[in-house]
């Protein structure tokens, strides 16, 4: 059926669309179909099925038709949707910024456990390199003590944080953004008072292939590393010091190889390796270190 034709409901839309996309090789056709028709019709969650009866507008139809050819010619739907879950936020993505991953969920799982664990709780957070805000925006959203400070290199990126942080709510009041590389961003008040530095940096090495969709969609400085994948985690270690408070925490997402690497450069720094914890893949994935 086309989606030209007559008389249609969303549920013969979504088939159509699931059937195109699944002509065009993606994989989870029936899913991500689901998802734009979501978009598209405006029936999200438990209005879904409801709305599989009505009938579309067009301009609903040309939104859809839109979102499946940008999808079709490869671009990842996140950036198709222009928004995607993370910790229970719904976030504005594009392609200045990586799309949010589950394992970075236990990166700010982990940062809001010890935030929690301390007397009293929360403290002062800095999400260095945050990209969406998805970290930092999350520990301010599940801890209501704490202050957290968003930096990023790219004006872009931060743009996209600064326009999720407008959408955080109450909990804005406790963000800030700055722009700038690394601890470069903060402002000298900051040194010596920081609890937690978190960060996801990029930690892909350079010679290293990635699928397509990630390597012609995501930005590269947010995914590439260096030689080693670790130019971003010797930046973030080797000045941890002086911005940690004592007993100040530093939790670096890498990938699992990496993860000796990175601890011999935060005891270069000064910094005494805590855990490696796993993420929900039972991989390696977050190296947790503390101001000694």
């Amino acid at each position: 059926m086309s989606l030209a034709a007559q008389h249609v409901v969303w549920g013969d839309v979504v088939a159509d669309a699931t059937r195109r996309l699944g002509q065009a090789g993606v994989a989870d056709a029936e899913a991500q179909a689901r998802r734009m028709t979501e978009q598209a019709s405006g029936y999200e969650g438990g209005e879904y099925y409801a709305g599989l009866t009505k009938a579309p507008t067009q301009p609903q139809m040309a939104y859809l038709d839109s979102m499946l050819a940008r999808r079709m010619a490869g671009e990842p739907l996140q950036y198709v949707l222009g928004r995607w879950g993370f910790r229970g936020l719904d976030l504005m993505v594009s392609p200045a910024v990586l799309i949010p991953r589950p394992e970075t969920e236990t990166l700010a799982g982990l940062a809001i456990a010890d935030l929690a664990r301390r007397d009293p709780p929360g403290g002062v957070v800095v999400d260095l390199g945050t990209g969406s805000g998805a970290v930092g925006l999350a520990v301010a959203v599940e801890c209501d003590t704490a202050q957290v400070v968003l930096t990023d290199a790219s004006p872009d990126a931060l743009a996209v944080a600064r326009a999720n942080l407008a959408g955080l709510g109450r909990a804005a009041v406790r963000v800030s953004a700055f722009q700038g590389s690394w601890y470069e961003a903060l402002p000298e008040s900051l040194v010596g008072s920081v609890d937690v530095v978190v960060s996801n940096p990029p930690y892909i090495r350079d010679d290293e292939a990635l699928p397509a969709d990630v390597a012609d969609w995501e930005p590269a400085l947010a995914l590439r590393g260096g030689p080693d994948g670790l130019d971003g985690a010797r930046h973030i270690l080797a000045d941890a010091g002086r911005w940690l408070s004592p007993g100040g925490a530093v939790l670096l997402e890498l990938s699992p190889d990496q993860m000796d690497g990175a601890a011999a450069i935060a005891g270069a720094g000064g910094l005494a390796v805590e855990a490696v914890h796993a993420d929900l893949a039972g991989r390696n994935r977050v190296l947790q270190c503390r101001n000694r």
